[in-house]
């Protein structure tokens, strides 16, 4: 069983926000989403579902923002 950095979707009231992928990118991201769905049990009904938690993740694992947020630099 592979293991993924992304887990389970939160389903939380969400702001609406309009991007635009590569395409490219878009094709991974369907990739993604259909193994995402295969290793939780919980298909992904829209990939762009996945975008929000792996900003997040990748914002939370991220030292030098960490650094900066911590010494005042960034948003709380």
């Amino acid at each position: 069983m592979t293991k993924l950095k992304l887990g389970a979707i939160a389903d939380d009231k969400p702001i609406k926000l309009t991007v635009e992928l590569p395409a490219a990118v878009y094709r991974d991201l369907v990739a993604y989403a259909e193994v995402h769905g295969r290793e939780t049990g919980h298909p992904v009904s829209d990939p762009a579902r996945l975008i929000a938690p792996m900003i997040d993740r990748f914002i939370s694992t991220d030292r030098g923002f960490a650094r900066q947020r911590r010494d005042g630099h960034g948003r709380n």
